[in-house]
């Protein structure tokens, strides 16, 4: 889990309360990057690998603004809708496709393109709690 004041990039806590507008003590640089909508952004380690395939330079959590860094769900199986169970008791719905932001050229001057279709998701909070490094994620039944 990945919170900062807002910008790229964020720093990794041991364990955060989400609420409807996410991570306690995350913030924004721009008023449309967050919102109950969009309160929560998630990113993979996968997405990350195929990335420095690329010849970025090795990615650490939060590098991109992501929130949540995932490893072993596929985020590109997921669809608007689907709903993930984090931990004891967090639920997210999946609200929308993370657009990739300019900002992140300062990464690689190739970015957002090179983000494009790998950029991850974004979620609202459907049920609001902690999350800890290394809690479970796994995909519920979709709301559809």
């Amino acid at each position: 889990m990945c919170l900062g004041p807002g910008g790229v990039p964020k720093h990794e806590v041991e364990s955060a309360e989400v609420g409807a507008l996410g991570l306690a003590g995350d913030g924004h640089r721009f008023h449309l990057h967050g919102g109950p909508d969009r309160a929560v952004c998630l990113f993979s380690r996968e997405l990350a690998a195929l990335l420095e395939a690329d010849g970025v330079r090795p990615i650490a959590p939060g590098d991109f603004g992501e929130n949540l860094c995932t490893e072993g769900l596929d985020l590109g199986a997921l669809r608007i809708g689907d709903r993930l169970a984090v931990g004891d008791a967090l639920v997210l719905e999946i609200s929308d496709v993370r657009t990739p932001c300019k900002t992140l050229r300062g990464i690689d001057a190739r970015f957002p393109d090179l983000m494009v279709g790998r950029s991850g998701w974004l979620a609202r909070v459907l049920t609001p709690g902690t999350v800890r490094r290394g809690d479970a994620l796994r995909r519920l039944d979709a709301a559809r």
